[in-house]
């Protein structure tokens, strides 16, 4: 990224997963972990989804992205990835907002796994009953 243009700086979050995400304008590099992203994610489908925010607002080729993401697998780290752009192109244009936010893209999906109760095989299992 260039030393002398704005950085919008966000964070985007899945499961455990944490992405903090640094956005400029530049010639549409996207480096995950300083890999490129289709490196990163290795599979098409993963890219794809990471890189959605990006495709909605129009911004294909027009915006350097430098994302720093840790914790979680790849499914969870590609929708951080995804919330930390979406959040930090807010922040580069607040006018694509309502185009973000009807995508679903500015929403923190929390959904998470569910802990093991004590008593019990796992979180919803339970152990098998004996009546006699």
């Amino acid at each position: 990224m260039n030393k002398d243009v704005p950085v919008f700086v966000a964070v985007g979050r899945r499961k455990t997963s944490t992405a903090r995400v640094r956005v400029a304008s530049g010639s549409g590099k996207i480096l995950v972990n300083d890999k490129p992203v289709e490196e990163y994610c290795f599979t098409e489908a993963l890219a794809k989804t990471a890189t959605l925010p990006v495709s909605v607002a129009g911004l294909d080729g027009s915006l350097d992205i430098a994302v720093r993401v840790n914790g979680g697998g790849c499914n969870s780290q590609a929708g951080a990835i995804s919330h930390g752009i979406a959040r930090a192109i807010e922040k580069y244009n607040p006018e694509l907002r309502t185009v973000l936010k009807k995508a679903g893209l500015l929403t923190r999906d929390g959904r998470s796994k569910e802990r093991k109760k004590s008593g019990q095989p796992g979180a919803r299992k339970r152990f098998q009953f004996s009546k006699r």
